[in-house]
């Protein structure tokens, strides 16, 4: 008879009949013994054996051996009614490793200490574990790379077509793969990747006859996936038939391909083509990541054009306003010395000290119109901007200011150096458009621009003596003029202080210390 517990007992014959039939496997160890005494048929088929191989062996030899240690351990510690469970890796008779759930507990066997467990193969629910834990990580890989790519992509005002490609590789592997821009009814590569020959080959150009092959390219903006280029299915004998127009050489060792198309609200303007040496290589999954990545490029192309036509816009705004400068400044001094020169020789007959004063006229205008086209160059020519001593482009200024308005400026540089570049432009354009404010509203008789300080604690000051205005009286959205100089002081970390009263003048101070840009 076997003691279960104090109040019951199960006949010999009712506990094997139990034990016989229990899916789980079911083994006893004698404890002193350190032997198997007891087993049944599903611990034995589990681990390989037949009962009579398995019955009288010691557990290590189904154990991998970092968990003998840990096994002695236990058995020295054990009591009757203990239990204990873990998750462990057998091994069976061929040596091959299998996970298994065991649950041990003590119990007296025939009146000995022994240790009963209870085994299950859970090989199977591990192994679902693993995969489920794999597509979890890919999963997660896979969007956190979709992000970084959208980032990287919309963070550059650039078109980079070898990035979008490279951004590709990084959640879908292939071994030739192209990005093509579509002008007019032609497929053109902006950039490959693959073997060097193919890198550094002379743009491909891909006709496309009609609009049926654009739209059959196009797939009403879905993903193409062909398992076997060399197949006579009709998409690859479509794709064959493209290429063979000068691009043959995109197929070569290739089987498989997928090819994305790239749009914007309907608009069409290229595709990405990727291509494997495998069979049947490209999913649908691949075919979904794929668009996600090319719907990215395809608003990044759209931006890059646009970025270009504004930087357009902006370079022949600025010739424009280049043009005007010339023909308001330049072109009127020197019609008005062309002029004065013009009458000269009559007036000094008549009045010499008349013809003194239109001297100096003259000299003024054409001092004035050297300064202005001195400025002018200096304004197509950005580095002129940097590379020179903002106290000299100030006094630039003041020059050209002067042969414009008959204003005199008197300017004051006592800081040695260069500022830093965007901090130095900012001061200049502020200085331009504050001279170009009294030019037009202040009715000034004299300017004094004083420039003070180091590099790295400046300050100026641009004062007129002219009619002045209350603060208080700017309309709300403040005058167009008096906003441009705030943002660009804000640009660069600078302050901006505007000063006047009526009658008394204008006082522009603007103050940068301390903090990079």
């Amino acid at each position: 008879m076997i003691r279960i517990s104090d109040k019951q007992l199960i006949s010999e014959e009712v506990y094997r009949k139990i034990f016989e039939a229990a899916s789980d496997g079911l083994v006893i160890y004698d404890i002193e013994k350190g032997l198997i005494v007891e087993a049944n048929p599903a611990a034995c088929k589990m681990h390989g054996y037949t009962r009579q191989e398995f019955v009288g062996l010691n557990p290590a030899a189904f154990m991998l051996p970092q968990s003998h240690a840990l096994f002695r351990e236990y058995l020295q510690t054990i009591e009757p009614g203990d239990a204990y469970e873990s998750l462990v890796v057998h091994l069976r008779k061929d040596g091959s490793p299998f996970h298994v759930e065991v649950r041990r507990s003590a119990l007296n066997y025939r009146g000995r200490l022994c240790l009963l467990s209870v085994i299950r193969d859970v090989s199977q629910r591990i192994q679902t574990e693993e995969i489920l834990s794999r597509r979890i990580e890919t999963h997660a890989y896979e969007q956190a790379m979709l992000l970084e790519i959208s980032h990287t992509l919309a963070s550059t005002q650039e078109f980079q077509p070898g990035l979008i490609l490279d951004q590709l590789r990084e959640i879908i592997e292939y071994t030739h793969g192209g990005l093509f821009g579509l002008e007019d009814s032609t497929l053109v590569t902006l950039a490959m990747r693959g073997t060097p020959h193919l890198e550094q080959a002379t743009p491909f150009r891909i006709h496309l006859q009609g609009p049926e092959i654009l739209a059959t390219l196009f797939n009403g903006h879905q993903p193409i996936r062909i398992a076997e280029v060399w197949s006579n299915t009709p998409q690859a004998q479509f794709l064959r038939s493209l290429l063979n127009d000068g691009a043959a050489v995109l197929l070569e060792g290739i089987q498989s391909w997928m090819w994305v198309p790239l749009a914007v609200r309907g608009r069409i303007i290229g595709g990405v083509g990727v291509a494997e040496t495998g069979k049947n290589y490209f999913t649908a999954h691949h075919a979904d990541l794929a668009l996600s990545v090319a719907n990215q490029a395809a608003i990044t192309m759209v931006n890059a054009e646009l970025y270009n036509q504004a930087q357009a816009l902006a370079v022949l705004e600025e010739r424009q306003r280049l043009a005007r400068n010339l023909h308001d400044a330049v072109n009127q001094s020197l019609f008005s010395a062309g002029l004065i020169a013009e009458v000269l020789p009559r007036l000094w007959d008549r009045d010499q000290a008349e013809a003194r004063r239109s001297l100096e006229d003259l000299r003024r205008l054409t001092r004035g119109a050297m300064a202005e086209m001195r400025t002018l160059l200096a304004e197509l020519r950005p580095d002129t901007l940097t590379d020179t001593e903002l106290g000299d482009l100030l006094r630039l200024l003041g020059n050209a200011f002067t042969g414009r308005t008959n204003i005199p400026v008197v300017v004051k540089a006592s800081i040695e150096g260069s500022l830093p570049a965007e901090r130095q432009v900012a001061f200049y354009r502020i200085c331009q458009e504050a001279l170009n404010n009294i030019a037009k509203h202040a009715k000034a008789s004299r300017v004094e621009i004083d420039l003070g300080g180091t590099p790295e604690n400046v300050e100026l000051r641009i004062h007129d003596n002219g009619r002045g205005f209350v603060t208080s009286d700017l309309p709300p959205s403040g005058h167009y003029g008096l906003g441009m100089m705030r943002e660009r002081a804000e640009a660069v970390g600078a302050t901006l202080t505007i000063t006047s009263q009526r009658g008394r003048g204008t006082e522009i101070a603007l103050h940068w210390k301390g903090r990079e840009i």
